[in-house]
């Protein structure tokens, strides 16, 4: 007898609908997995006969085909456990198989008939949504995130004699309720700007980060602040939206990372690779590509310590995702997107000793040594950070004498207002100043000819490209949005200008 289960795989962050086709009929006794399936799938046949039998059900001995359609797309996990199990309970006439063409089924299963939870759950919910499909059938540990999206009968269960329960008699089950918190309220893990002394010029480039969604790198010796001040950039962002938070727990659904997150991605996610991290292991890849730490840190901040020390080649990866929010892995049988729209936070030292233009420690590099040292930062990968701040360390007496700074509560209300500004000026089109392009600046940024007069001699006198000069016109619109003002003056350029501290140093 033929029967039909419907399942889904991950391609990149979206899903796509896979057919399980199981026959079973005469011939001498096995199980054959056609499809393109990999070697996680091809396990399956195992844990399902071992599955089937502990759970109390006859396995059939008799030969079992089971197709993975497309065929031409190469399936893997061990997600088909749960829909092969249902197909061959169906196809041997040991369930009602009238509901199987209503619903997807998700779920690996152990030896014993219980189902374990899978990655990648959310895409699936909201592509079935899409395609009409009535519900899910998964492990009830992926319930609660599949239920996320609305319109869409989601079923958790534990076991699979629960499973087959449910298909002969579905009156007695209700579908999954997904009760979504407020977002943002969780910010403890990002520590409060309250416990930076000093550094009222870091803290400032901190907040027009925040509200326009540039990009930052501070520089200056160890022990000023500077690990400590990026780690605070998360607590002073506005919360996420719902949009934004689905996007972000798609991404972390999908590489299997939700698990110590919750159902849903509540805050704005910070990520911090080591200095030793490859380029794949930041853009993404794999023979199924899978997100990178560029697209872990969607909607939030990518914090790359030691800045310097981070291979050349593994940080111009980092050139296309930051121009245009997204980032294209490509394999022989197929490519993928994956969405990268992030704020970069960087900090490095200004040298390989680290106390190049320290009051208090002097330097003990040569000019070969500082020129080698920033060599390995281009041109155009400086171009795309919009904030270059000199972070220096503060006297014995200012450590003992400072008193707490602001906290990052009243920062973020200053933030959240300017990001509305931004908002209501481009009708919610474009998500901060840092996206703008250039119409946009054209429209938004026009200066007067004092300012542009400024602009002008800064472009001369430091070798600014033309990216450069677009990017202090947009850190020029977000102090001119923190400061309650729709034109641009001088003074805002001014300001922005200042944040060019690298393309001074060089």
């Amino acid at each position: 007898m033929l029967a039909r289960v419907w399942s889904a795989s991950i391609v990149g962050i979206d899903a796509l609908k896979v057919g399980v086709e199981i026959d079973v009929s005469g011939g001498l006794p096995g199980i054959v997995v056609v499809g393109l399936p990999d070697a996680a799938v091809q396990e399956s046949r195992e844990r399902v006969k071992t599955a089937l039998k502990n759970a109390g059900y006859a396995f059939p001995m008799r030969k079992i085909v089971i197709n993975l359609t497309p065929a031409d797309v190469r399936k893997e996990g061990p997600s088909f456990d749960l829909p092969m199990s249902v197909g061959i309970l169906a196809a041997s006439e040991q369930i009602n198989a009238q509901l199987l063409g209503d619903y997807l089924f998700l779920g690996e299963v152990s030896l014993d008939g219980s189902l374990r939870p899978v990655a990648g759950v959310l895409p699936i919910a909201a592509a079935a949504r899409k395609l009409g499909i009535v519900g899910l059938v998964v492990p009830i540990d992926n319930a609660e995130e599949a239920a996320l999206i609305q319109d869409v009968s989601v079923y958790g269960f534990k076991h699979l004699a629960e499973v087959a329960d449910f298909l002969n008699n579905p009156q007695r089950y209700q579908p999954v309720k997904s009760e979504v918190q407020q977002l943002g309220k969780t910010r403890s893990s990002s520590g409060d700007l309250k416990d930076v002394k000093g550094q009222a010029h870091a803290r400032r480039a901190l907040e027009i980060a925040a509200a326009g969604g540039h990009n930052l790198i501070f520089v200056g010796p160890p022990g000023s602040g500077k690990t400590m001040l990026a780690r605070r950039l998360p607590g002073i962002l506005p919360p996420l939206s719902f949009a934004e938070a689905l996007e972000a727990t798609q991404i972390y659904s999908v590489a299997g990372l939700l698990k110590n997150r919750g159902s849903l991605v509540r805050d704005r996610p910070f990520r911090s690779p080591h200095h030793s991290a490859s380029g794949p292991s930041l853009v993404g890849g794999g023979s199924f590509p899978r997100p990178g730490e560029i697209s872990l840190a969607h909607h939030g901040v990518l914090f790359l310590d030691e800045f310097t020390e981070f291979k050349r080649d593994v940080l111009e990866f980092l050139r296309q995702p930051l121009e245009d929010g997204y980032v294209t892995v490509s394999r022989t049988r197929q490519s993928v997107v994956f969405p990268a729209q992030f704020t970069l936070v960087a900090s490095t030292n200004p040298c390989p000793c680290g106390y190049y233009g320290d009051s208090i420690q002097p330097c003990t590099c040569s000019p070969r040594q500082r020129e080698q040292y920033w060599a390995k930062l281009s041109g155009p990968l400086m171009d795309r950070i919009d904030l270059q701040v000199a972070v220096n360390r503060l006297k014995p007496e200012e450590i003992t004498q400072q008193p707490n700074g602001e906290p990052s509560s009243s920062v973020r209300h200053r933030v959240e207002a300017a990001r509305d500004r931004a908002l209501k000026r481009f009708n919610s089109k474009i998500r901060c100043n840092a996206a703008m392009q250039s119409s946009d600046l054209r429209t938004w940024c026009q200066l007067d000819t004092t300012a542009t007069t400024l602009l002008e001699g800064a472009i001369k006198k430091l070798g600014l490209s033309a990216r450069a000069s677009d990017r202090i016109l947009k850190v020029a619109r977000t102090i001119a949005d923190l400061a309650g003002d729709e034109d641009l003056q001088v003074h805002h350029v001014a300001e922005a200008i200042q944040y060019r501290t690298i393309d001074r140093m060089q």
